[in-house]
């Protein structure tokens, strides 16, 4: 049954405490899958558990932490190390906006969080899940992607640039670890009304330029619902995804519900590539 596709199995949730981190931690907590959710927020951590306990989650743990410290990522496998006898499920969803507007005014420190947050901290935790998943039998890892991976986005270029490295970072894992039953992919979740695109548009138009527009539209339209991408990250934790590795879903605009997976094994489909000429048709 779809409620149980998780059942048995153990889930790290980064950035669990609001907007889709914590729609991820109730979807699994409903799939039935043990949970450690991690946010910088105590109290909005607390309320996150009791919220993936409603779900139907059979046990959550939480732990306080900021993947700004390079510690983070230590705290947080060896907290899992401590409550489990092996981890199943990594979700990279914690990120920050970072500085917005052109790459010559931003702040460099901030800039530089921005990439320590939004990809050094990813990758600090697949390397340490990757070496306990290989001990284990083997786990799924789902990264947060989209927000300029696939495209360039002015006056974003510290997240977008994060985002795009995770996504080609999380190809080249998914390729090293294969043999040893760990599948590695990316989601592009759409544009969601959250606390993050708030923030991105209380700097208005001077410094957003066009994409103020664009971002006030999505805003007020309510954007995509979290709940989408939160179905997405599950299947792509599940066995129905078995088989699907090194892959940048979109929750949106992809067929995820129906794919062909046998089909997608070594094709380029949902990657991201070079476009030479012949592509386009041109010599």
């Amino acid at each position: 049954m779809a409620e149980a596709e998780l059942a048995g199995r153990n889930a790290i949730v980064t950035g669990a405490s609001r907007g889709l981190g914590l729609a991820i931690a109730e979807a699994m907590g409903r799939a039935g899958a043990a949970l450690l959710l991690v946010a910088r927020s105590a109290e909005a951590l607390a309320a996150a558990r009791d919220r993936a306990l409603a779900a139907g989650a059979p046990r959550v743990d939480v732990l306080v932490a900021d993947l700004q410290d390079p510690a983070a990522a230590e705290a947080i496998l060896g907290e899992a190390r401590r409550l489990w006898r092996r981890i199943d499920i990594l979700v990279n969803n914690a990120a920050i906006a970072g500085p917005i507007g052109n790459l010559w005014e931003n702040d460099w420190d901030d800039w530089r969080d921005s990439i320590a947050v939004n990809l050094l901290a990813p990758v600090a935790l697949c390397r340490l899940a990757v070496a306990w998943m290989r001990e284990t039998g083997g786990g799924a890892i789902v990264n947060l992607s989209g927000g300029g991976a696939t495209s360039p986005r002015a006056r974003f270029s510290a997240y977008g640039t994060a985002k795009a490295a995770l996504v080609r970072f999380s190809e080249t894992l998914a390729v090293e670890a294969a043999s040893d039953g760990i599948r590695v992919n990316c989601i592009a979740p759409g544009v969601m009304k959250t606390a993050m695109l708030e923030e991105v548009l209380s700097k208005g138009p001077e410094v957003l330029g066009p994409e103020y527009a664009v971002v006030e539209k999505q805003v007020r339209e309510g954007g995509t619902p979290p709940e989408r991408a939160a179905a997405l990250c599950v299947y792509l934790a599940s066995s129905k995804s078995e088989g699907l590795t090194g892959k940048l879903i979109s929750a949106v605009w992809d067929p995820w519900q129906s794919l062909n997976v046998p089909e997608l094994r070594g094709s380029d489909v949902y990657t991201l590539r070079r476009i030479v000429p012949e592509d386009r048709g041109k010599k």
